[in-house]
């Protein structure tokens, strides 16, 4: 019998929380199938054209250099290099490789410890990034929660709950842990993000990406034939952007098209329509971030993407995700 200890509660959920991840969104997009029919999932897969591949590789391009430089003003105002195309090339590999590994942020991972290998302070990387995402979650929290308290939503939204009971978990389990990276990610935090020299110009990009993703969602909305004023629709989409934090999901698949389901639904539009907006979004978001492609592979032996460097990252995925 073998007298081997078991991995402690800490070690064994960032483990297995790709696979819950996995199988919570797979539940969720099974349910809706059962309930609504292969057909919406189709439609949306057939509504990409032409047209809509261009849109999405343009408003990519936008939002990922609004998003890289923010990346880049944090990043140096905590003493760490990062040009500005070194940012974008890989803001654009770690889009790709969130939306196509199971933990959906093994990218930010990757890009935050990466960065900071090179810059020799591996700790400060992954604050950089964590802030970096932060800043942009904030923004998208202050416009959401402004279009909820307008009423404009026809359904409620209890989304923010369950990022937050995610986090009180995540805290019981890594107390000690949490406590240190949070002394540690407010230190930072004061210098890089909430410094005045720097707030202004990273909330001014953080509302440009976002605008960039809502008008992404217009196009796919769209493309799916939701004929109706943008006026009516931009609330259901920031709402929809807003539920994709919910941790459950794989590429952002799961609980954003049971939300546009729902939404769509209850406004009259139809909730096939709102799935299938919700599955064409996915797809052009997904043809946004393909020129992560041309990144993955350098010849730089610091920037080579490499299982075994995904495996050695994954122990950051507490900090990203929390």
């Amino acid at each position: 019998m073998s007298s081997r200890t078991p991995p402690p509660l800490t070690r064994r959920l960032p483990l297995a929380w790709p696979w819950l991840r996995l199988a919570g969104a797979v539940v969720i997009l099974v349910g809706l199938g059962w309930r609504l029919g292969a057909e919406a999932f189709l439609a949306g897969l057939r509504a990409v054209d032409g047209w809509a591949v261009a849109a999405a590789l343009g408003i990519g391009l936008l939002t990922t250099v609004a998003s890289a430089w923010r990346w880049c003003l944090i990043a140096r105002r905590l003493g760490l290099p990062l040009t500005l195309a070194a940012a974008v090339s890989d803001y654009y590999r770690a889009l790709l490789l969130n939306a196509v590994l199971p933990a959906g942020v093994l990218g930010d991972v990757h890009r935050a410890v990466s960065h900071g290998r090179q810059a020799g302070d591996v700790g400060r990387g992954v604050r950089a990034v964590v802030l970096e995402r932060g800043a942009g979650q904030a923004v998208l929290i202050a416009v959401g929660v402004a279009v909820v308290l307008t009423g404009s939503v026809p359904v409620d939204v209890p989304a923010p709950a369950v990022p937050a009971a995610v986090l009180v978990l995540a805290s019981a389990c890594l107390s000690a842990k949490v406590r240190r990276a949070v002394r540690a990610t407010w230190h930072d935090a004061r210098t890089g993000l909430l410094d005045r020299g720097v707030l202004p110009e990273v909330a001014l990009l953080s509302a440009a990406a976002l605008a960039g993703h809502v008008a992404l969602f217009a196009v796919a909305a769209r493309a799916a034939g939701a004929e109706v004023p943008l006026t009516r629709l931009l609330p259901l989409l920031v709402v929809a952007l807003l539920v994709m934090a919910v941790p459950l999901n794989v590429g952002g698949f799961g609980p954003r098209e049971a939300f546009l389901a729902v939404a769509f639904g209850s406004a009259g539009l139809g909730a096939a329509q709102g799935l299938t907006t919700g599955v064409v979004y996915g797809v052009l978001a997904l043809i946004g971030s393909l020129p992560g492609v041309l990144t993955l592979f350098r010849t730089s032996e610091q920037r080579q993407v490499r299982p075994e460097r995904l495996d050695e990252d994954r122990e950051h995925v507490p900090a990203l995700v929390g």
